[in-house]
């Protein structure tokens, strides 16, 4: 169900970026202009609202968090579908990362009250699987929608009106989730488990201590993760535009071609990763959580910076199969690492912080950069394919020198425990 959960979020979020040339043309706009709403509209209000939220999570029943988050997002999401201008589109964005600002850290709490440490990481790989189950369904449906009705077209909606072909894209996608909001209910909230479990919610002191201590724990791998999302929701963010500019496919081949990748690529990486993970723990390598996301993060590196670069979609696409394939191998390790060294009634907090971190640097700031250096580096909307090159180059090596701050934390942290 959490897992459903992230993939109707993740649906949401990926629906804009593929339409994001036929909104760019309804609403004449730049990509400067979208990537705002992309990125800083949705962080804004998640921002916000995640620390109160996780404080709530940390005390109170995290099932009915996750179930009114599903609903809120996916009222937000159908208010997309009636936004006649950039503002009123940009408020509906808002709404929707208030909703999903009180998914993840509620749902990580759950996860790590369900699952013993050394399966925790094949958890973790399972839910994080909603991201590309999300992000390929927006894609694949998006894309057969705007195979039957164009996203420039106009549709008569009945109790609303005429609306543009990209409009009913998003009143489609409202309606799942509001039917999963309820069924949510049917889950059990878990019994709080391991250190602290039975203990009130500590004091923002004794959170902020417990994190100081283990700060280049914390500070590396939320860093580490934060800059490859950064990359990650950059690429996503525009990869439909890249395709479009630079290879001259259309909305529909775009969401059929790309969303069958991110589908086959990114849910094999993150349940493969999840498992090679717990496979490593349990032969007692105790850092082989991030032993397995730092394999990830290194390979990231030339796939992130070369896909761009590539002379025909064909090979493009391939090495977009294999970005997806190794972003994925990495959650489930390590959002385990994050669990395992926080104590029970902190980990919705912490975990808030990590979001919060993730989605300053990587939500917001990814696909923000990229429309940056297209704009104003190059000043030429068919640089992107180079403007994708530039930012990879700088985010993903530097994503790789953080987690090493992380692996060396993350030992630190755990050498009690294991003694």
């Amino acid at each position: 169900m959490l897992a459903a959960a992230n993939t109707l979020a993740f649906v949401d979020r990926q629906a804009l970026a593929l339409l994001v040339q036929p909104i760019k043309d309804d609403l004449q706009v730049s990509d400067t202009a979208m990537s705002l709403l992309y990125g800083l509209s949705f962080t804004m209000f998640y921002v916000l609202v995640g620390i109160p939220v996780a404080r709530l999570a940390d005390r109170a029943n995290r099932r009915n968090i996750v179930a009114a988050a599903i609903f809120i997002w996916s009222l937000a999401t159908a208010l997309c579908g009636v936004a006649r201008g950039f503002g009123m589109l940009f408020v509906a964005r808002i709404g929707v990362g208030a909703g999903e600002g009180g998914l993840s850290p509620a749902a990580y709490s759950i996860l790590s009250d369900y699952f013993p440490k050394e399966k925790l990481p094949a958890a973790m790989g399972v839910y994080q699987m909603g991201i590309y189950v999300g992000g390929a369904a927006a894609l694949l449906l998006g894309g057969l929608l705007a195979s039957v009705v164009p996203p420039a077209s106009i549709v008569a909606v009945p109790l609303i009106g005429a609306v543009k072909g990209w409009h009913l894209v998003f009143l489609m996608l409202g309606i799942p989730g509001l039917i999963l909001s309820g069924l949510m209910l049917l889950v059990r909230e878990p019994p709080r488990m391991g250190e602290g479990g039975h203990q009130p919610s500590p004091p923002f002191s004794q959170l902020f201590a417990h994190v100081g201590r283990h700060w280049q724990a914390y500070v590396g791998i939320s860093c580490g993760f934060a800059l490859m999302i950064l990359v990650g929701n950059a690429t996503g963010a525009w990869i439909p535009a890249f395709l479009e500019r630079k290879f001259g496919l259309t909305t529909a081949e775009i969401g059929g071609l790309y969303g069958s990748i991110t589908a086959v690529c990114g849910v094999s990486g993150t349940l493969i990763g999840g498992f090679v993970a717990t496979a490593l723990r349990r032969r007692g390598i105790a850092r082989g959580n991030l032993y397995a996301a730092l394999f990830g993060f290194t390979c990231l590196i030339p796939v992130t910076i070369l896909f761009p670069q590539m002379p025909t979609a064909a090979l493009s696409l391939a090495l977009i199969g294999a970005m997806n394939f190794l972003a994925g191998f990495n959650f489930g390790g390590g959002l385990a690492a994050l669990q395992e060294i926080t104590p029970n009634r902190m980990r919705a907090s912490v975990s808030a912080g990590y979001m919060l971190m993730v989605n300053l640097i990587g939500a917001a700031g990814g696909p923000f950069a990229i429309a940056l250096v297209t704009d104003y580096w190059y000043g030429d909307p068919q640089s992107l394919p180079d403007a994708i090159t530039l930012v990879c180059a700088i985010a993903s090596p530097l994503s790789v020198a953080a987690l090493l701050l992380g692996l060396k934390g993350y030992g630190r942290a755990i050498a009690p425990a294991a003694a």
